[in-house]
This record gives structure tokens, sequence and C-alpha cells, in this order.
């Protein structure tokens, strides 16, 4: 391929499509794939919170779960099945309604919010290590933690939290750029370990009294009240609060999808969070509401349950059980911190330089900008409103799913040219105007415009749930309106 030509072609070994052979991801590796994404720290803290919200209300939250699953569910399928059916990344996809330069740059969007959380998250990751670091040199040397050393603070930070935040970084960095062979044993791995430790914690918790952890277990399982009008408004809620959870990851789930065998194996696998949700909420309503019981000694009274699982840790006495909670939390979080901000940043960034960047150099920019967001997030992002800044992109996510979702099933009926998805020829199908479709940019543009008002208008705030499904249909509707012949 001649220089020329070579600019003028989008493709990059790790944006191809995939080879049919690689296609090998079931229902099983699916269901691996959800269940790394609701366990996390922020998984198990917005069940437990919800439970605690709702004054326990066994009926609004289990099925309030479920109903938001079932949309993820539905919306998960949409999306994924045009990236299964052609092998396409999420942001290759998105160049076939955008436009192949259109894509490239409302691709760092994604790139952006999904930078930004990898480094937030890597604070809280950080957590865990620095915990493990201070139980070590506790039980080794107690009196030297009390050195000046361990004394001075430097961003919010002493020596332990710095150590800490570079192993956390370091431990990701390295085993995420190696590319989705290593990316699909680290999900399938993460989510039985997290589900074995959630067991051998649920078990603890039981063991230490079964008869009394079980009644405060059981107390909290009632049916009064069950089907009431008044349960109505928590219900919609609840299933709005679950779905926007997951809204992140729905946009780019292509990435993964491409990977699944046929479309089969694709709704099996995407069934398999609501199986993950229902187990993952059993576990952890008995983990609090057994900790919480146990440790007032009053069954009865469940209504200060502790929803953050490091607060239950710094309650426990148990050594050896405090530390295996941790390295479960560690698991957890670097594995939810893959799939939801890792993969689809590195993804949007390599499209935006298909010439120069590769996974591992793409993971070398998000590593390095992560770090940055990490250090910070403490004395300066978190003051500055920089989650108002990723909901104010995130409020992006809808439209542009929407969108995609309108070309590909209602405009182009499902077909692509897998060739021109990658050519910068002027007449290629994807080049549109100068590489943008300004129809789909208007589309985008007005779904944006609805699904972000529902952050800024304080009048339409109790609509903020909802944000993404309004911003989609909005954009669904007006690309289809305008797009069509």
């Amino acid at each position: 391929m001649s220089p020329q030509n070579f600019k003028k072609n989008l493709t990059n070994w790790d944006l191809v499509t995939v080879n049919p052979n690689d296609k090998n991801w079931d229902w099983k590796l699916l269901f691996c794939f959800w269940g790394v994404n609701i366990q996390s720290v922020i998984g198990f803290s917005l069940i437990t919170s919800l439970y605690l919200i709702y004054n326990l209300n066994t009926f609004v939250v289990f099925f309030g779960t479920v109903l938001g699953s079932i949309l993820v569910y539905l919306f998960s399928n949409w999306i994924g099945k045009p990236s299964q059916k052609h092998g396409l990344p999420f942001i290759v996809l998105l160049r076939s309604s955008l436009g192949v330069t259109g894509a490239k740059y409302f691709g760092l969007i994604r790139f952006l919010v999904g930078v930004f959380l990898f480094g937030i998250q890597t604070y809280f990751l950080s957590k865990a290590f620095s915990y493990l670091i201070r139980i070590a040199i506790f039980s080794i040397e107690p009196d030297i933690l009390d050195q000046q050393i361990f004394l001075t603070f430097l961003l919010g930070m002493n020596l332990i939290d710095w150590i800490a935040i570079v192993i956390a970084i370091i431990f990701q960095g390295f085993l995420f750029s190696s590319g989705m062979n290593l990316n699909k044993k680290i999900i399938t791995t993460s989510a039985i370990a997290v589900y074995l430790g959630m067991l051998l914690f649920f078990l603890s918790v039981l063991l230490s009294d079964v008869k009394f952890t079980s009644q405060a277990f059981l107390n909290i399982l009632n049916t009064e009240n069950f089907i009431v009008k008044s349960n109505l408004g928590p219900l919609i809620t609840v299933t709005s609060t679950v779905f926007a959870y997951f809204s992140v990851v729905i946009l780019s789930f292509g990435d993964f999808s491409r990977y699944v065998k046929n479309e089969s194996q694709l709704k099996k696998g995407n069934l398999s969070l609501i199986l993950n949700l229902i187990i993952f909420s059993f576990f952890a309503l008995f983990i609090v509401s057994g900790m919480d019981a146990f440790l007032k000694q009053d069954p009865e009274n469940l209504t200060r349950i502790l929803t953050n699982p490091t607060d239950i840790l710094g309650k426990l006495d148990n050594l050896l059980l405090i530390i295996l909670a941790l390295i479960f939390i560690i698991i957890a979080s670097a594995s939810t911190n893959l799939i939801v901000n890792f993969i689809p940043s590195q993804y949007t960034l390599i499209n935006f330089l298909p010439f120069s960047l590769s996974v591992k150099s793409a993971g070398l920019i998000i590593t390095i900008i992560g770090f940055i967001v990490g250090i910070f997030w403490l004395t300066f992002l978190s003051q500055v409103g920089a989650l108002s800044f990723i909901d104010t992109f995130g409020a992006f996510f809808g439209p542009l799913f929407g969108v995609m979702i309108s070309d590909f099933y209602f405009i182009q009926k499902g077909k692509l040219n897998n060739k021109d998805i990658y050519s910068l020829e002027s007449n290629g199908i994807y080049y549109y105007s100068g590489g943008w479709h300004i129809k789909a940019i208007y589309s985008v543009i007005l779904g944006f415009i609805f699904s972000a008002s529902t952050i800024w208008n304080t009048n339409l705030m109790f609509l903020q749930s909802f944000s993404w499904i309004i911003g989609a249909f909005v954009a669904a509707l007006t690309y289809y309106l305008l797009a069509k012949e």
C-alpha cells in the first residue's frame, strides 16, 4: 500500500473486523462479563443503599432492580447485535452513522469520560492497597506508622497512599494493556473469584451466630405493603437508577459483543445480567443486614445499615477475613475498571490516531492520564465539579446510542460495508460531507440538549435518571426523520 493510500485508510490492527475463528465468547463468558460490571464497591453500595433508602422495602428494590436489568438486557441486545454480526468495535460502528471523521471526534467523548472515571476508580482502588500496606507494616512494627514520614501529606495523601496509588496504576496498566485474550481471562477469573469471596464473607457473617443473623435477614424479607399504589413511584425510580448504573457500558458494549459466537449466545449471555443482579443483591443484602444486626445485637433494628464494604471491614476483628476481603475488593474494582473504562477508552483513542497507536501505546497514555486524575482527585478535581463534567459529557451517550440504533436497524436495514467503513476516500459511503454525517450530528446535538437539560435545569432534575433514555429516543427519532428517503 502506497503512503498516499495508507493515509486514506483507517484500518488499524486493533480495530479490524474480528476473525470468525476468534469469535469464541459464549453465554458463560458474558455471565462473567455482567458479573464484573456489578461486582464493585460502587455496585455493592448502590444495591444496599437502595434497600436502605426505601425502608428495606424488598418488593420495590428487588422488582425495580429486575425491571432495570430487563431494560439493560434489551438495549444491550440492540447495540450488541451489529458488532456481533460484523465483528466491529463500538467506535468503528459509529463511523457508519456519524461519518468516518465525525466518529473520530465524537468518540473522544467516550474517551474523556472513560479516562476520568478510570482515574477516579484507581484512586478508590488504591485505598484497598493502602489498607493492606498498613496492615503489613503494623504486623511487623506498629510504631513505624507514627513516624513523621507517614504523617506528612502531599495532595491529601501520605507516603503509604502514594505508594498504594502507584501500585494500583502499575497493576492495572500492566494487566490491561496485554490484549483481549488476557482481558478475557481476567474477566472470567475475577467474576468467579469475587463470588467465591462474597460466599466466604456470607458464611462468616452467618456462622458468627446462625440464628441471630438469619433472623435479621428474614426480618427484611417482609411482604407488608407488597403491592400498593404508593410503591409505583419508588419502583420507577429504582428501575431508572439501576439502568443508569449500567448506561456507561451499554454504549460501548460492541467492544465485547463482537467476540460473541452468534446472536443466540449473545441473548443468552445478556439474560444472565438479571441472574447476576439477583445473586449479588442477595449476598450484599445478607452481609450488610447480618453484620448490622450482629454489631448492634439487635436483629429488629436495621435502620443504620453499613452500605460501604470498607466500613464493614473496619468493624471486623478478624485479620485474615479483612485481608481476604481487601484482596477481593481489589480484584472486583480493577476488573470493573477494565471493562467499563479502560478498554472503551483504548479503542476510542486508537480510532483518533489509527496510524500511530496500538493497544499498548494507547493503554500507556490512559494509564498516565488516569494516574494524574487519581492523584489530584481528593484535593482538586472532586472540589471543582469533575463529576458534573463527567455527567455533562455522559449526556452524549444516549443520543449516540439512539443514532446508531436508528441508522443500523431502520436506515441501513442491518447492512454495512466493511470496506468503506475503514476508508477516507471521498467516494466511500461513510464519508458523507468531508467525513461528517451532518444529519446524524444534528440529531446527536438535539438529543444531548434534551438529555443535558435534566442535569442542569433544576425544574427537570426529577428526570435525571431517565436522561440517557430521553436523549436516545430524541436522537433516534430525529435521525430517522432526517435520514429516511
